[in-house]
């Protein structure tokens, strides 16, 4: 193989022969430098520093026995929760030496289970999932490689895999009970697909099972803004007085004010506003939106350092709950019709 400017590129071989060393000498400076002593080392090191010479990831993986990175097997990177985790998980990888390859799944079980042998293929060391419902064929795999898998944005110590997350039937319900203790006690609940989706299922049963008097109507719509602005208007098109909507996400919520801002309803004058996710932006819409913080910085954290330690120490993982809790902002305000 050439550079481009026409060289042919040092490889392995013209490294020892520069410095006298033997090609295995070079690979243990390169992988192992803590066999070799230091004149050696420092000597191969210049070397290497002197050709330019930039060591192969394929040719590493052959001398080492291992590819120092994992898979990440997310539903979409088009929407910000994943895109914080996903940038956190990246971060503390990559302070244990370990490289990220991220795969989306579309929340199709089937996708899955192919992206995630795809990697597997390639040399994945371990794999992050997300949640805990995954077909057979997926199943199937990780029981037949053993490769270490986390699941993630789950809690769930009964499960056959450890679990890194929250408890999201917990966190629909804090939102529910601060719109309660507000007063409201008729709420549209705004939610994302449930097919494939544990975590909203599990919101959705945590918001049933509340048991307080609550009149809940309930809306599904595409996870985005133009999903929650469509939802907005299917609220107040059924002729339903409501108190107050509960997005069962941020981007949902921020949607869902875009749509009430165009039918002419205030935020929080005419409807109180709840979200879940605390997004960044969340902070700083037009009213601040109120909202259940999920800890999914912390959680990416704590899933890179419990996967770095199974893949190379062989130690599985304790399952790690997650506590979520409420931010109040200013698009929830009591209900004046019950004060």
């Amino acid at each position: 193989m050439k550079d481009q400017s026409g060289k042919k590129r040092v490889n392995l071989r013209d490294v020892a022969k520069a410095a006298g060393v033997s090609v295995a000498t070079v690979s243990r400076v390169l992988n192992s430098p803590e066999a070799v002593t230091e004149k050696t080392r420092v000597r191969v090191q210049d070397v290497i520093d002197q050709l330019n010479f930039v060591p192969s990831a394929a040719a590493r993986a052959i001398n080492s026995g291992r590819t120092r990175f994992v898979g990440a097997l997310v539903p979409t990177l088009d929407n910000a929760i994943f895109a914080r985790f996903l940038a956190s998980l990246e971060r503390a990888l990559g302070d244990r030496q370990l490289s990220l390859v991220v795969a989306t799944t579309n929340s199709k079980p089937e996708l899955e289970a192919e992206k995630a042998k795809g990697l597997l293929d390639i040399g994945a060391e371990g794999l992050i999932i997300s949640g805990v419902t995954h077909s057979d064929e997926f199943t199937a795999l990780i029981e037949r490689t053993r490769v270490p898998t986390i699941a993630t944005s789950y809690f769930d110590p009964t499960y056959a895999l450890p679990t890194i997350g929250y408890d999201n039937a917990a966190a629909a319900q804090t939102a529910l009970r601060h719109l309660h203790e507000l007063g409201h006690r008729r709420v549209a609940v705004v939610h994302g697909p449930t097919r494939n989706n544990d975590r909203t299922q599990d919101r959705i049963t945590g918001l049933t099972s509340f048991g307080q008097g609550m009149d809940l109507a309930w809306f599904e719509a595409p996870i985005g803004l133009h999903g929650g602005a469509e939802a907005a208007r299917a609220v107040f098109t059924d002729g339903r007085a409501t108190d107050a909507i509960l997005c069962l996400s941020d981007v949902l919520a921020m949607g869902v004010q875009f749509g009430l801002q165009g039918q002419g309803i205030k935020v929080p004058k005419d409807v109180s506003l709840m979200g879940i996710d605390d997004l960044p932006g969340s902070a700083v819409s037009v009213p601040s939106l109120s909202t259940v913080h999920l800890p999914v910085q912390r959680m990416g954290e704590q899933a890179a350092s419990a996967l770095a330690d199974w893949v190379e120490h062989e130690k599985r993982p304790e399952n790690q709950l997650l506590e979520a809790h409420l931010i109040v902002r200013a698009s929830t305000v009591p209900n004046e019709r019950t004060q």
